[in-house]
């Protein structure tokens, strides 16, 4: 050990010997350069930005409340990792996750809908959020890409696994704890853990083989994805509903949680489209990111001229071709940054 990481160490236990002693500054800057990646932990968990957000600050206030208890066995990460989870948990296994919406668009009638999605409560998450995240070295047990495990396909399909399972597969094959840290961290023996993730695996992986083989998508940023984006901002501004199909797959998927009503296909989806374009609507398209996907704050001219904030719509790539839309609703435009409406002109 060289003298900086000496010098780390010591500035490391000076500060929790402060933060056990009740000094709430000394606790802050032991747990800031973890709350990024502990936030999203929590949303692979619960699959909702919200209740990340609040499952992260319960987790603050268990640690500093028993953080005597705390005794330096598993680093400072790895406890709050414990904690963070086991909060996770608790929330899966309540009965208070947001129920579904029906739809409340005055004018407006969809179509029927293919089927009723079971994930009303998913929410994006901003790419801005985890780029702010510090690149902590995964285990070599980790399984999966960063980039891949925010993905809206795999969180949503995290959803519909046990509690259980969803905590020991991420903290197994997206994060790379080792089995025996994953076990200490649930109060469970090693046999139960590997047990649960192979279940796990194989839950995921028929959840998986029920979706088509796709392309993969073009790299985040290239010319390749900042021409499908340009073509799908020009049709759905214009309300080319043409256009916009011709840039769907044959499978294309549509949702818009916490409305349950989805649409599989590219006949049911352009059902819908014809709907939204067809009532004379003018949409103006502020582009952003969720989810490591190409996201667009979605405004609706008013008579006034002022545009109205009418959603958040995040689109999944398949090659050059779009292979899903999901709509949030407005609420989430501030977590991007994005205004709750544009002003005339």
């Amino acid at each position: 050990m060289d003298d900086g990481e000496v010098g780390v160490e010591l500035a490391g236990s000076d500060l929790l010997a402060r933060a056990r002693a009740g000094d709430g500054e000394a606790f802050r800057q032991l747990t800031q350069p973890h709350l990024r990646e502990l936030k999203v932990h929590c949303y692979r968990m619960l699959g909702s930005f919200q209740d990340a957000e609040d499952a992260l600050q319960d987790t603050l206030l268990s640690a500093w409340q028993s953080l005597a208890g705390f005794e330096g066995r598993a680093s400072l990460r790895t406890w709050l990792y414990r904690i963070a989870t086991n909060r996770c948990l608790n929330a899966r296994r309540s009965a208070s996750r947001r129920p579904a919406k029906e739809w409340d668009v005055p004018g407006m009638q969809p179509p029927e809908p293919t089927r009723l999605g079971e994930v009303t409560w998913l929410e994006p998450f901003p790419d801005a959020f985890v780029a702010g995240v510090p690149a902590v070295p995964l285990g070599p047990d980790a399984r999966y890409e960063q980039h891949e495990a925010m993905s809206l396909a795999f969180v949503t399909a995290l959803q519909v696994l046990p509690p259980r399972q969803v905590a020991v597969l991420v903290l197994r094959d997206v994060l790379g704890f080792p089995a025996d840290d994953v076990a200490q961290m649930l109060d469970s023996t090693l046999d139960s853990v590997n047990s649960a993730l192979k279940r796990a695996r194989s839950s995921l992986q028929r959840h998986q083989s029920q979706v088509p083989h796709r392309e993969p998508p073009p790299a985040a940023g290239s010319a390749a994805e900042d021409a499908i984006v340009a073509k799908f901002v020009h049709a759905y501004e214009a309300s080319d509903l043409d256009g916009l199909v011709a840039l769907l797959t044959d499978d294309v998927f549509m949702s818009m949680p916490p409305i349950p009503l989805e649409y599989e296909g590219v006949d049911a989806v352009s059902r819908f489209c014809s709907m939204l374009f067809g009532v004379g609507r003018k949409y103006e398209l502020l582009p952003t990111r969720a989810n490591g996907q190409p996201a667009f704050g979605l405004y609706v001219q008013a008579p006034t001229g002022i545009r109205h904030g009418s959603g958040l719509v995040v689109i999944t790539l398949a090659g050059d071709r779009i292979c899903a839309m999901t709509r949030f609703e407005s609420s989430t435009l501030g977590w991007f940054g994005l205004p709750r409406s544009l002003p005339a002109g």
